[in-house]
């Protein structure tokens, strides 16, 4: 028996609906454990109109959710309006998309057939690789504006989402090709921006053959992709100048990572007599780091200069727990992390780092200038969207709340001018 709402929504039909008998394969995001879960189902269309479809299925669908249309329509997605169970199974009235996700799929298919038409070229002697770099480049300028467009257009962050799935999806089999893009969409490591994609964007060496290694070379270029290789540059000339003018200084390196910088400024940090203490929850991450280190003189094995520690970062907003863990500091840095973190607990974590310092103490962050570089090669082409988009107004609004003065505060950047340093002293 059908409910009111039912009723009085098929009343109000604009459409006239049609017998239509047909096995539909879908597919639906989900949310689970805070994470956006991708299933595919099957329902039984029983009606259609221009505007919408009546399906049965056995997934409760509820007013709200999007279908992605996987076979049989020409819509290629719609809008739950209404539902209602029948017996052990569910009916719902789906609104079809007309333009949007049409668009977005045809904008797809193009992309798709432009890149294995640039594919097969790679076997040809004759072409010129600078000619296929060009090539790859306008199909993805033309395919990333269509993504551009199509966010413009939706407005809507969990269809938004959904879509970006589905793309990553429909093109997977020639991107998996690329050792870059594929692990930046399956992160392996567990977590995104893990020390070993960061270095692999360090070596800038792409790691595939035949037309992966034209993908890969092309995602190391990426704007972003250049501003992380010249952060690391920018970070160790802040360090060097910082630690050269002080004796013995205390230094805390947050979500050390693979320590990098540290290894290629051994000789700085020995002579300075410095200690540091570099924090990852990574064990892999402090194993490679100690492995690196190893080869200098500062190694963990033969001096006390540095401290590899698993610690969790996200307990550091507290200033009695800072101070019982790491005392009073004289530098404290971390590159990138704080991009993760969202602005109130960036606030109270502001604070407590900020209170950690020594008077005189500094402390180095960095942050991703969403406006100078695009989103959506790492929201669409690969899986990248735990960093999050912020602008130099939203930096300093940041810094104001966390109560740090803004006559503490200088600010730089490295060469793209993608990536902005502030270096706050106390």
């Amino acid at each position: 028996m059908q409910n009111a709402k039912t009723m009085q929504y098929e009343r109000t039909r604009r459409f006239e609906r049609k017998p239509y008998s047909e096995v539909i394969a879908y597919s639906l995001g989900v949310k689970e454990d805070k994470k956006r879960k991708w299933i595919d189902l099957t329902g039984r269309a029983i009606n259609i109109s221009e505007a919408g479809i009546c399906i049965e299925t056995e997934y409760p669908l509820t007013p709200g959710h999007m279908l992605w249309f996987n076979n049989g329509l020409d819509n290629k997605a719609g809008f739950v309006r209404w539902s209602a169970r029948y017996d052990d199974k569910f009916r719902a009235g789906i609104e079809l998309d007309g333009n949007n996700i049409k668009q977005l799929d045809e904008a797809t298919e193009i992309f798709i057939k432009r890149l294995e038409e640039i594919e097969k070229r790679c076997d040809n002697s004759d072409e010129k690789p600078e000619a296929i770099m060009s090539s790859i480049k306008n199909a993805f300028d033309d395919m990333l504006n269509s993504c551009r467009l199509f966010e413009i257009a939706v407005n809507d962050e969990e269809i938004i989402k959904d879509a970006r799935i589905r793309f990553r999806q429909k093109t997977n089999k020639i991107f998996s090709k690329s050792y870059c893009i594929n692990r930046a969409r399956t992160w392996p490591q567990g977590y995104q921006g893990d020390y070993k994609t960061l270095e692999s964007i360090y070596r800038n060496t792409p790691l595939s053959s035949g037309f992966g290694y034209y993908l890969d070379l092309y995602c190391l270029g990426w704007p972003l992709g250049r501003g992380v290789r010249n952060r690391l540059q920018k970070l160790k000339d802040i360090l060097k100048e910082e630690i050269s003018y002080r004796q013995n200084p205390k230094i805390l390196n947050i979500a050390c990572g693979s320590c990098r910088e540290v290894f290629e400024l051994a000789g700085v940090i020995e002579k300075s007599g410095a200690k540091i203490t570099c924090i990852d929850l990574d064990d892999d991450a402090l194993a490679f780091a100690a492995n690196r280190l190893s080869f200098t003189n500062i190694s963990p094995a033969i001096s006390n200069q540095v401290v590899l520690r698993k610690y969790n970062a996200l307990r550091m907003f507290d200033d009695e727990l800072n101070m019982t863990e790491f005392g009073k500091q004289d530098i404290i840095y971390s590159i990138g992390l704080f991009d993760y973190l969202d602005t109130e607990f960036l606030i109270k974590l502001f604070r407590a780092l900020y209170e950690l310092l020594n008077q005189g103490g500094v402390l180095i962050i960095s942050f991703k200038d969403a406006m100078r570089y695009r989103s959506q090669e790492y929201h669409w082409i690969v899986d990248w969207d735990g960093f999050l988009q912020r602008t130099e107004e939203d930096f300093m609004d940041i810094f104001s709340k966390a109560n740090i003065p803004m006559h503490y505060i200088s600010e730089q950047r490295e060469e793209t001018g993608v990536i902005v340093f502030y270096t706050v002293r106390k």
